[in-house]
């Protein structure tokens, strides 16, 4: 993993609540391309992602940037979740604006790590799984570009790293041309094929 410049998480932060505000409940049970959650999950995942990241940045660790990330451990998405995702987004977002967050360590997921690679991760997470929420809602979506070369420039990094050079951090790395737009190949590079559609209704 490679730290990352200071960047502002806000204009990401306010695509993803957008995105999650037009999600409309009878597609909360429909899959996404991110493994093993749907998109009811995926929504409970964000928000989890938010506090744990906004505490990391605080540098205020605890239970909630203790445990790993694991589709089954995620709670079930709380009635309540239309007013308390965007709040805990924005929340994570202005933690982040602290530059004493990007520097020293803290931790995420339940591992320590340098405060410029945890904003890293951050902000891969939002672009990354705001394309994952939009493309499973078929909702359209533009990320914030600072955000999205941040994404990139983290998962071409991590996937030099891997010995097999086929790894990144979320899988195996989906081929795409060199020539693609950036976000599909920040969708590859973190192991989804940015062709991926909904399975066609039974």
């Amino acid at each position: 993993m490679t730290d990352a410049a200071f960047i502002d998480l806000r204009p990401q932060a306010r695509i993803v609540a957008r995105l999650a505000a037009d999600v409309p409940d009878d597609r909360l049970a429909d899959p996404t391309p991110c493994p093993g959650y749907r998109v009811g999950g995926l929504l409970a995942h964000l928000a989890g992602l938010a506090t744990a990241f906004r505490d990391a940045a605080r540098k205020d660790l605890g239970p909630t940037t203790a445990t790993a990330p694991d589709a089954g451990s995620v709670p079930g998405l709380p009635a309540e979740w239309r007013e308390q995702l965007p709040r805990l987004l924005a929340e994570m977002a202005v933690a982040w604006r602290d530059p004493a967050a990007w520097t020293g360590m803290t931790r995420a997921g339940g591992v320590e790590l340098p405060g410029g690679v945890a904003g890293a991760v951050a902000t891969d997470e939002l672009v990354i799984h705001g394309w994952d929420l939009a493309r499973a809602a078929g909702l359209p979506y533009d990320p914030d570009p600072a955000a999205l070369h941040a994404s990139y420039a983290f998962l071409r990094a991590s996937a030099e790293e891997d010995d097999a050079g086929r790894g990144g951090i979320f899988g195996p790395v989906v081929p795409v041309p060199d020539d693609a737009p950036l976000l599909d190949r920040a969708v590859g590079l973190s192991g989804r094929n940015p062709l991926w559609t909904p399975p066609p209704t039974p």
